[in-house]
């Protein structure tokens, strides 16, 4: 039978086909949206994951931020965001506190100790724990002091007033260089943290961020901080220094190719099923001091399916060889790629992922 299509009847159906052409677009481009937030150490490596990964995978989509470890330890343990990015594990009360939460090694860094002396910037000073922790606690207030000359013979140290740079900031690094104080230093008596009471030091100045901490220094000559080495290319160009740490076998080495892998091959190992670990101070005569595991915060239990296969399936490219983890994206920021025991413990730890 002819049925005859009035202009009002053709018009609905085209105004149909279009509505259920835009359902379909919509349901074919609906992404499922993952959120991380915290480390500055850890920001600039998300920066270039994130591009590459969603590049291929449309059905995600990944907001980043720099808030900083300790706003990232808060924000994942309150369900706030799916990845709480940290330079620190969660301690053992936080665990109590949250026993679901999984503490997942994406790659090894290191942190430098860089400092704004006019004239020495390019001698790679040599320093140790104890003499930070003098320099930190006010015990050493001049560059030209005798534990510093003692260390540098022929550099030129000035009598100028040290300023002590420290983060003002919740932050991973603060952690990482007060657990350096801890170990390697008797006379550091303040307890490691991600925030920390510094003692009061005249002309000490608080920075938020890595990037905040490079300004800093830049801008204050005769300053020392802590920095974590993603912004080493940051303080490179501003021409500041950086100083070669005394090791625990009393060598004065850079975190390099050699020093950092080095260190790792002491630590590693040790690394328990969970991967709370401290990379702190490794025996080893060519291990640099500071090292750590840069952790992705996320708790086992998500709100549903498609984020918990989401959130498995970025953190799953991120650690393997021939996604995140390999040197096209670890060279730019320096990091050190997960060995083959370390990366075994974070596919199993992100195996409990579920929705």
């Amino acid at each position: 039978m002819f049925v005859k299509r009035t202009h009002r009847g053709r018009s609905a159906l085209l105004l149909a086909g279009v509505a259920l052409a835009a359902s379909s677009v919509g349901t074919a481009f609906a992404a499922t949206s993952l959120t991380e937030t915290g480390s500055s150490l850890l920001y600039p490596l998300f920066n270039l994951w994130v591009p590459a990964y969603t590049k291929k995978h449309e059905g995600v989509q990944i907001n980043t931020a720099a808030t900083g470890s300790g706003t990232g330890i808060a924000q994942s343990t309150q369900g706030i965001v799916q990845m709480g990015s940290s330079d620190a594990y969660l301690s053992g009360a936080q665990m109590k506190k949250h026993p679901s939460m999984l503490n997942i090694p994406v790659a090894i860094s290191s942190q430098m100790i860089n400092y704004n002396v006019p004239n020495a910037n390019s001698d790679h000073l040599k320093l140790s724990g104890p003499v930070l922790a003098d320099i930190y606690s006010g015990k050493i207030r001049y560059w030209d002091n005798k534990k510093i000359e003692s260390m540098n013979s022929g550099a030129h140290l000035p009598h100028k007033r040290i300023v002590p740079i420290h983060r003002a900031d919740g932050s991973g690094d603060t952690f990482l260089f007060t657990q350096f104080l801890t170990k390697s230093a008797n006379n550091w008596k303040a307890h490691y943290g991600t925030t920390v009471s510094w003692p009061s030091v005249q002309g000490a100045i608080g920075a938020t961020g890595n990037s905040g901490m490079v300004t800093a220094l830049q801008n204050n000559p005769y300053s020392i901080a802590y920095i974590g080495v993603s912004y080493k290319d940051q303080t490179d160009k501003a021409g500041l220094g950086e100083a070669k740490l005394k090791n625990k076998s009393g060598n004065y080495v850079l975190p390099n190719k050699q020093t950092v892998p080095a260190a790792a091959a002491q630590m590693v190992p040790k690394t328990p099923k969970s991967e709370r670990i401290s990379l702190i101070y490794a025996k080893g005569k060519q291990s640099y001091p500071i090292i750590n595991y840069e952790y992705v915060l996320v708790d086992s239990k998500q709100p549903n399916k498609e984020t918990a296969k989401e959130l498995k399936q970025f953190l799953t490219w991120a650690v393997s060889s021939d996604g995140g983890n390999s040197m096209e994206f670890l060279k730019p920021v320096h990091f050190m790629p997960l060995p083959a025991k370390a990366r075994q413990l974070t596919m199993s730890q992100i195996d409990k992922i579920h929705g």
